[in-house]
């Protein structure tokens, strides 16, 4: 009798330790591919893509509004217009912006890039390919 609950629990275990290989295998895959996407830069975390008609620019405050939201301007900020660098005096109301930004701890919205008027012929949003 004790033979068969022993081979019975033994079978079990051999039964089951393949499933458990695999889900440990797939949870390490996950991790890596996060893991080398970070490295790449395609993926980081905090960054919040923003868009549309600058309403108003504030110098002084080194301010942008664009709809409802104001974004502060840092040191670190990059300005772009028309692939090129520009600085906060290139900005004008009304014309299209974009970028991106982080929410601070404080609840500012700190712009890391910004691009003023559309977008240049050459830069791309995504995934297409050149032929």
């Amino acid at each position: 009798m004790l033979r068969i609950v022993i081979m019975s629990l033994l079978a079990v275990a051999v039964a089951f330790a393949p499933t458990r290989v695999l889900g440990q295998g797939k949870k390490k895959g996950k991790v890596a591919g996060e893991q080398n996407e970070l490295a790449k830069g395609e993926k980081k975390e905090g960054v919040i893509p923003f868009r549309g008609k600058l309403a108003s620019v504030d110098k002084s405050a080194k301010t942008i509004t664009v709809g409802e939201r104001t974004f502060q301007i840092t040191s670190e900020t990059r300005i772009m217009k028309a692939g090129k660098p520009a600085t906060l005096d290139d900005a004008v109301a009304g014309e299209e912006v974009g970028g991106q930004y982080k929410k601070a701890e404080d609840g500012k919205l700190v712009a890391g890039m910004v691009r003023f008027g559309p977008k240049p012929e050459g830069e791309s949003s995504g995934k297409k390919k050149d032929k």
